[in-house]
């Protein structure tokens, strides 16, 4: 099984795994669903290391492996206040309505995501030639999409357009400053996210 249908096998089994547990919340008398869940988890564990991914596959895993964090941190509130039993009236709210993903962060199974932007401040890349560093280009584009997501931001074009715009920018900077290499930074500033290119000599 190559890598592509391996994610295809895991995308169709959290989709699986989310419609089981719906029925497993609104039926008293089901069981979890264990079984499923352990093979979802084993295909994100086969993954996480990232090594026999490209950076799309990458990418893709990432958003698998996002949207099961999010899934499960719902259902383990959701089993917690069935256990309990509807002690407030907002359990019984969110036990019949469930809770919109953004509404909170998962904490946990942080551990299957294939991360290149995992910094706290600004990140910063410099080149001289995005087209012979493309794997600059790709983690700028990748820290990029992720600070736009974290501040609520809508994410869109494709790498391939990202490569192209930063191809162009760097020659219109070189031209401009008579620099040989550009710094491109993402940052957040006034909440909202920032790409700035500035010659650096």
């Amino acid at each position: 099984m190559t890598v592509d249908e391996e994610l295809g096998l895991l995308e169709s089994q959290l989709r699986r795994l989310k419609i089981e547990y719906e029925v497993f919340f609104s039926n008293p008398q089901k069981k979890p669903p264990s079984d499923l869940e352990w093979k979802v988890l084993a295909l994100l564990r086969k993954f996480s290391d990232g090594g026999r991914m490209n950076f799309s596959q990458r990418f893709r895993y990432n958003e698998l492996a996002q949207r099961y964090a999010i899934y499960s941190d719902l259902w383990r509130k959701k089993s917690r206040i069935r256990e309990e039993g509807y002690r407030r009236p907002v359990d019984a709210v969110l036990s019949i309505q469930g809770l919109r993903p953004e509404e909170h962060t998962p904490q946990h199974h942080k551990v299957y995501g294939v991360s290149h932007a995992a910094h706290q401040g600004p990140f910063a890349v410099q080149w001289a030639d995005p087209s012979s560093e493309s794997e600059k280009v790709e983690k700028l584009f990748v820290a990029l999409t992720e600070a736009k997501k974290k501040a609520g931001e809508q994410v869109s074009g494709s790498l391939d357009s990202f490569k192209s715009f930063v191809q162009k920018k760097t020659e219109q900077i070189q031209k401009q400053h008579g620099c040989s290499t550009v710094e491109y930074v993402v940052d957040l500033a006034d909440g909202k996210v920032k790409l700035t290119a500035k010659a650096k000599g």
